[in-house]
């Protein structure tokens, strides 16, 4: 049996490849940026609210943590247009990849909250410092120092999973993959280049992270590969 790969007609597609990276870069850092946002909001109601507040933030969280994201995907796709909510393929992907990532993070970033020795906490109450300001300047930092390679790997993780965000037709690199594939009949091609990619991007924003951690830090922080999807998104 002859077997030959032709790569041709799959790098003719390049603009569209290049569309879908465009696209996959820019959700991801948007995802990843409002994720944290959140993520530190929520830990921070939890850490100074009330037990109602502690309720609900541990609610959320593991409502988001123990679904699938096809699930959560499609639940806002399909689902929000049922209550008035219109949005586009793409809103609706980077708000799923948002409200995904932010449960996974307030997790990560509330074990690293969780690390800090009361005392400190008690001496910056003893400086006068008000609940919210111990929490800035005494807990948030180094708590995310501690944590920085768990929630580099998670924002990775996040990275490779904008690939299911293609099965409400978002035309990010695996999106593009799909319609290069139909245009080209070259399914192996296509997907050796599309995996070649992903690896790259997921390479240089480890890479991105590290650099991030240590200019924050001030210190050696290494990012490790996710090997299991437990810890990720489901």
């Amino acid at each position: 049996m002859n077997f030959s790969l032709h790569f041709e007609s799959v790098f003719a597609e390049s603009d569209l490849i290049m569309r879908g990276i465009a696209l996959t870069i820019g959700l991801s850092a948007t995802a990843i940026a409002l994720g944290t946002c959140v993520a530190i909001l929520l830990v921070a109601l939890r850490h100074l609210g009330n037990g109602a507040v502690r309720f609900g933030v541990d609610s959320y969280v593991e409502l988001l943590r123990n679904t699938p994201f096809l699930v959560q995907l499609f639940m806002i796709f399909f689902g929000l247009p049922l209550l008035g909510l219109r949005m586009s393929g793409t809103q609706a992907a980077l708000l799923a990849m948002t409200l995904n990532l932010s449960a996974y993070a307030t997790e990560i970033i509330r074990a690293g909250v969780e690390s800090i020795h009361r005392s400190q906490i008690e001496a910056g109450l003893s400086l006068a410092l008000s609940r919210l300001q111990v929490f800035r300047y005494v807990v948030l930092k180094p708590s995310i120092s501690k944590v920085w390679p768990a929630l580099s790997s998670q924002f990775v993780l996040m990275l490779l999973a904008s690939s299911i965000c293609s099965f409400i037709s978002v035309p990010e690199l695996s999106g593009a993959a799909s319609i290069i594939e139909q245009r080209t009949f070259r399914s192996f091609e296509t997907y050796i280049v599309v995996t070649i990619l992903y690896l790259c991007m997921a390479l240089v924003l480890k890479l991105v992270l590290f650099w991030i951690g240590y200019r924050l830090f001030n210190r050696r922080t290494v990012v490790t590969a996710p090997l299991a999807v437990e810890g990720g998104v489901a």
